[in-house]
């Protein structure tokens, strides 16, 4: 039974898991894409591992930034990529938020940031017409080595779930929100961590 928005936490990780691996999203090109489905992996060139790359556990959030696959060619490909339970740990656990709070002084965060690897960042979840919502959803940024486990030791699978993106998409378009709402990867909360 999922709990109402209202009654969720504000910062809560909720994600597709099981014992092993959590599914993240990512929206790419189709020479990214057809690289990555065709090695398991994301592959350089055309992927680059210099680059901070975001992996989001929340799919409507993933619709969001990439406009259901619509947006632009850079995110014409929906790719849900299940990595280890471990090794998403080890990001949350290695992470730095990408903004400063009040838990820390700006000078503090600095140098947290300056010696992380990844970021972390709470963004307003997204309903099924893509409204922001009270709840946020945790985006994570990879650089450095993070990237470097991620796309050689963390990436279990990558499927290709643009398919289901228009299907929704498309259900939404027509107004059978219902059916919509049961085509959805059906994310729970993620167990605390430490």
């Amino acid at each position: 039974m999922h709990k109402p928005a209202t009654e969720l936490p504000q910062r809560q990780i909720r994600a597709l898991y099981d014992a092993d691996t959590i599914r993240v999203y990512q929206a790419y090109s189709d020479s990214i894409a057809d690289a990555a489905l065709a090695h398991g992996t994301f592959v350089s060139p055309p992927f680059k591992m210099e680059r901070m790359t975001w992996i989001k556990p929340s799919f409507l959030w993933m619709m969001y930034r990439a406009g259901w696959g619509y947006k632009d060619a850079g995110q014409t490909r929906i790719l849900a990529i299940d990595i280890s339970r471990e090794g998403f740990e080890w990001a949350l656990a290695h992470g730095c938020l990408s903004h400063v709070d009040e838990s820390m002084s700006k000078e503090e965060w600095l140098k947290l940031k300056d010696q992380s690897p990844v970021r972390i960042q709470w963004d307003p979840e997204r309903d099924l017409y893509l409204r922001p919502q009270e709840h946020r959803s945790i985006q994570i940024g990879l650089s450095k080595e993070a990237v470097q486990l991620y796309v050689n030791h963390w990436i279990k699978r990558i499927t290709d779930v643009t398919p289901l993106a228009h299907e929704i998409h498309r259900l939404i378009e027509d107004g059978d929100l219902e059916k919509a709402y049961s085509r959805l990867p059906q994310e729970r909360e993620y167990p605390a961590i430490g």
